[in-house]
């Protein structure tokens, strides 16, 4: 399975431990000297509606993920930052 860095966008990110549904990516880290990814990052939830802001980032460590799926991404339990 072929995937670009855009299409990651459409994928949501969910633990295989607990069940837990992150979110969708939003965005990637990358090392810009070695050119590898770093972490997957998840934007906070919206607090009420987005009037008061949104919760912090989720930064998913790449050695996290565990699978690509279609439509998914399985990640191992991440520590709390």
């Amino acid at each position: 399975m072929e995937t670009r860095i855009a299409d990651l966008r459409y994928k949501e990110v969910i633990s295989v431990e607990e069940g837990t549904r992150y979110g969708y990516v939003g965005d990637m880290e990358i090392d810009i000297e070695t050119g590898r990814v770093k972490a997957l990052v998840v934007p906070g939830r919206r607090r009420l509606f987005g009037l008061l802001g949104r919760e912090e980032d989720k930064y998913i460590p790449w050695d996290a993920v565990r699978r690509f799926g279609e439509d998914i991404i399985l990640v191992a339990r991440t520590q709390p930052e």
